[in-house]
């Protein structure tokens, strides 16, 4: 991270650049980062949890494609929405 008043170095060499002397904005990316993070490992047990039922039923036979299809359909809604929390949480 570096200020927008560092030099060209250093805010080419930089991940993010914030504006102004305060350092607020390092804070709120840091924040974000950990958001990012928890909502991305919510997804992968939200993922395995689904595939952990499902694939079991699939391969038994226990479900149609059309059932298995929507499934998939619903699992992907459950995680884009949960990933959508974090647009509120802010």
């Amino acid at each position: 991270m570096s200020p927008a008043a560092a030099s060209d170095v250093s805010r080419a060499a930089a991940g993010l650049v914030f504006t102004g002397a305060r350092l607020e904005p390092v804070l709120f990316a840091l924040r974000t980062a950990r958001m990012a993070r928890a909502r991305a490992l919510e997804n992968f047990a939200l993922a395995a949890a689904y595939n952990a039922v499902a694939v079991p039923l699939a391969l038994i036979g226990l479900v149609t494609p059309l059932i298995a299809a929507l499934a998939m359909s619903g699992s992907s809604i459950v995680v884009t929405l949960n990933a959508r929390r974090m647009r509120r949480a802010k």
